[in-house]
């Protein structure tokens, strides 16, 4: 069969779906990614085709421009809020309406049999109910965004509907996957078809001696791409300075090369990196410290390593909380916990220091292990397109 696959144009947003994409082309389909230019590297990156639909979108704009400088989205607005999220989900279901057309097209001359998405993606809900073929979307992983955002896509993409022939509004996805484990399921949130998380974290050399436990016990810092941009430069260097009173720790901290010089020089067990493929060395790591990261976080989980949780936007803060209800992690969910080393430094000590942690990681990590393969879910994907 022939499955087309769409993203709202943020390339963390697409990977989540890259292993089922592998699963799809693996069991002999034919699989093409239509998005805008910023996803378009994250998809070539991984060996799919793509098309290229429209102009670069550049999201990180839409919050970079109030923010004052070296202040970050949390000590501005807070830690994220149902009301918060309903508003910031209207910009997506805006999206959607816009670049609907293009994407029709680029379905029209693909003939798919089927259509992927991610869950902030309501072009596909809308290309699936003029051509009447089935649509999946796949959740990231914790999902608190999904239930208020339908309220108001159904409300905004009304229109749409009517415009196109769509009767009833705005279809509901014929499946919809969630690669997060039982355990982390968001309360209100309904329950989905279950696929394993296979991390994809980009590629790229992993150094040798990351690949070797080191001398003492290693945590990564890895804090994504947005994190440091959007005036996160101050918390990276309170984490730096947790670890000067750690000395009894190896802290490994993924930067982007044009942050390097600003981040310099660090204490003598804290070493700078550019960002490399996480799933290639957290087997040799005690801890991960991250920002909760839908990715990062379910990598992280996988592989059954405690986690230390700096949530700054959005679904991050509910990660983090669900994660440390596990034991699997320990969650600073303000900025001013974020903003103290020794708040930082006592939260990694309780994290490797207290065995129920690394219990919690180990559970939660064989949860994830039991869950359907991408393999697997594709076979229920053929019996889908079967049956429509």
């Amino acid at each position: 069969m022939r499955v087309l696959i769409l993203s709202t144009p943020e390339s963390t947003h697409f990977t989540t779906m890259v292993p089922l994409a592998w699963a799809l082309r693996g069991a002999g389909h034919e699989v093409l990614v239509a998005g805008q230019p910023d996803i378009v590297p994250a998809a070539r990156s991984a060996g799919l085709s793509t098309v290229t639909v429209g102009r670069a979108f550049n999201a990180k704009d839409l919050l970079s421009p109030p923010l004052p400088p070296d202040r970050r989205p949390i000590e501005v607005a807070g830690p994220t809020t149902p009301k918060m999220i309903a508003i910031g989900s209207k910009v997506w279901v805006l999206h959607a309406r816009y670049l609907f057309p293009r994407y029709l097209e680029v379905a029209r001359q693909f003939r798919p049999d089927l259509v992927v998405s991610e869950q902030m993606d309501y072009a596909a809900l809308l290309v699936g109910g003029v051509l009447k073929i089935p649509v999946v979307s796949h959740r990231w992983g914790v999902d608190p965004l999904s239930p208020l955002m339908r309220e108001t896509a159904v409300d905004f993409l009304q229109g749409t509907c009517d415009r196109n022939g769509i009767e009833g509004g705005l279809p509901l996805p014929d499946v919809v996957l969630d690669p997060a484990p039982p355990e982390l399921l968001y309360p209100g949130t309904p329950k989905a078809t279950p696929i394993r998380h296979v991390p994809f974290n980009g590629t790229g050399p992993v150094p040798p001696w990351l690949r070797r436990p080191g001398d003492k016990p290693r945590v990564v810092v890895s804090m994504g791409r947005q994190t440091i941009a959007l005036g996160g430069l101050p918390l990276f260097r309170t984490v730096i300075e947790a670890f000067a009173e750690l000395p009894h720790l190896e802290g490994v901290f993924t930067v982007q090369d044009e942050y390097l010089e600003a981040l310099s020089p660090t204490p003598a067990n804290v070493r700078l990196i550019a960002p490399v493929p996480l799933s290639g060395f957290l087997d040799t790591c005690a801890a991960i410290v991250h920002h909760g990261g839908a990715n990062t976080l379910m990598t992280a989980t996988g592989a059954g390593v405690p986690q230390l949780v700096l949530p700054q936007l959005a679904d991050q803060f509910a990660g983090g909380d669900l994660l440390a209800a596990t034991d699997a992690a320990v969650s600073l969910g303000t900025a001013a916990e974020q903003n103290d080393p020794a708040t930082v430094a006592d939260a990694l000590n309780t994290l490797l220091g207290d065995e129920r942690h690394r219990k919690g990681a180990a559970e939660l990590a064989r949860s994830v292990a039991a869950m359907p393969s991408p393999a697997a879910v594709v076979r229920d994907l053929e019996n889908l397109r079967c049956a429509s």
